[in-house]
């Protein structure tokens, strides 16, 4: 039986503090005055930047005094801690109040509010936000909590006073003591899938063992909830399951709401609303890329089903400002631009690159891919990348050599092989080089830069600061 939380809570404590959830979640608690301390083994921007500015203290490393020394209230531990961490260890053993950030993220802010959770393989950080800027533009006043910082928020998250809280639902895993995937922590009362594929590869066997998580999401749904689901062929097994009713979204001509004739234009895209009921009628997102499109039409379907009259969502829309490292213009020097963007799975890698077409119709687009994660350092998507990264003009990609990676589906004996994407690419006439670091990456992409070129920098980590580099290497 857990042990309740101390009221008043004074002090809070977080265990790998640099996660874009946990990071969020401190800076939330900080706002309501409670004291919060932190730790992790390293920290990157833009959760480093965070934690700086909201000045919370954050010890490097993990070590058993920094939770015995002070003893704080409550101890957060986040799902990147392994259960041979020192400092957790020493937390359970101490007796101290403990919970994983779902948990703790759920009791001290989603509890007694309707939770609407936006879950999905990609596009939950820009769809999470959306949702909450059509709620806040619209008066709702809504909290919101998101795995990266929203400039509509000017942060990751919102504690507001109206009744619902947005938060972005990760089918990961939620603690080394707990294995069920995130999302099913938060109860959500509206739910907005927006994909489904096979990810997370050191948790999950294979695409059917993913479904079986959003089954289960789908399943705790309550029976007067609702679902806003994207029209995936995915999507549509797994919400066989729901008992509450479902709504769907998609792209061209199908059921529910859909966009279609979609043009891209200097300061976005445009495209055609259909929805049931309704004439039809035009809409201007300030985003790029047709998963962009799908994102913005689900925001409204979700929006709409909480009461937000459609016009005003289709108003509040134009007032997007983005979220960064979702295709962040970092700057642009002598007419080469710099984007950093968070993609890391073919199929976001993909879409990505498609919608700086878009975006930059007619320039050169140099790309640079880092395979960081647990799933992307393994061979399993090795053609898919040399299939998704073809659609740029040149490619750099560090070597990544072979390493224990953590995985609890098994022993992992294949790993990515950065040669054998770059012979892929050449193969199709691109341009492509393995580089030793992030620094040869840079030098690699200087040397080719000309002006009008895009450089793109796609990594779910810092790319050893690849994105200053390039920066610094122009400006000089």
């Amino acid at each position: 039986m857990k042990q309740p939380i101390p009221q008043p809570l004074r002090h809070v404590h977080f265990i790998a503090i640099g996660g874009t959830g946990m990071g969020s979640l401190a800076g939330l608690l900080q706002g309501r005055g409670i004291r919060v301390t932190g730790s992790d083994r390293a920290l990157y921007p833009p959760m480093s930047e965070a934690l700086e500015a909201w000045k919370i203290p954050v010890a490097l490393g993990f070590a058993a005094h920094h939770v015995l020394e002070s003893r704080p209230d409550l101890v957060v531990i986040g799902n990147a801690v392994l259960a041979d961490n020192p400092e957790a260890r020493a937390a359970l053993d101490a007796g101290l109040c403990i919970r994983s950030f779902p948990d703790a993220l759920y009791e001290l802010a989603i509890a007694g509010k309707h939770s609407v959770v936006v879950a999905g393989t990609h596009g939950k950080t820009t769809t999470t936000s959306l949702v909450a800027t059509l709620l806040l533009e619209t008066g709702r006043d809504p909290s919101v909590l998101v795995g990266g910082l929203s400039t509509n928020f000017e942060g990751p998250f919102r504690d507001g006073a109206g009744p619902y809280f947005v938060v972005e639902g990760d089918e990961y895993d939620t603690v080394f003591f707990d294995k069920t995937p995130k999302f099913l922590h938060y109860l959500p009362r509206t739910l907005l899938l927006t994909s489904l594929e096979f990810d997370h590869a050191d948790i999950y066997r294979d695409l059917e063992h993913v479904k079986d998580a959003f089954r289960a999401l789908l399943r705790g749904m309550p029976h007067d909830g609702a679902v806003v689901a994207a029209d995936h062929e995915t999507l549509r097994d797994v919400c066989r399951e729901a008992h509450c009713a479902v709504e769907w979204y998609g792209l061209g001509a199908g059921e529910g709401w859909r966009a279609e004739a979609i043009e891209p234009g200097d300061a976005g895209t445009r495209f055609v609303l259909h929805r049931p009921g309704a004439e039809a009628r035009s809409v201007a997102i300030p985003l790029f890329g047709t998963y962009n499109v799908e994102n913005a039409l689900g925001a409204l379907a979700l929006s709409a089903a909480l009461g937000v009259p459609v016009e005003a969502g289709v108003e509040a829309l134009g007032r997007f400002r983005g979220v960064r490292r979702r295709q962040e213009l970092r700057g642009e020097i002598d007419g080469v631009a710099v984007i950093d963007d968070f993609a890391h799975h073919p199929t976001a890698v993909s879409e990505t690159i498609a919608a700086l077409r878009a975006r930059f119709p007619g320039r050169r687009l140099l790309v640079a891919f880092e395979p960081r994660s647990n799933t992307s350092r393994r061979a399993l998507f090795q053609t898919a990348y040399a299939e998704a990264l073809g659609g740029a003009d040149q490619i750099a990609i560090p070597r990544v050599e072979p390493s224990p990676l953590y995985s609890a589906t098994g022993e992992v004996t294949e790993f990515f092989d950065s040669g054998a994407v770059v012979d892929a690419l050449r193969a199709r006439g691109r341009e492509a080089q393995v580089c030793h670091d992030a620094g040869e990456v840079a030098a690699y992409l200087l040397d080719a830069a000309a002006p009008g070129d895009v450089l793109l920098v796609m990594s779910n980590g810092d790319f050893g600061g690849l994105c200053d580099m390039l920066l610094k290497g122009l400006r000089a």
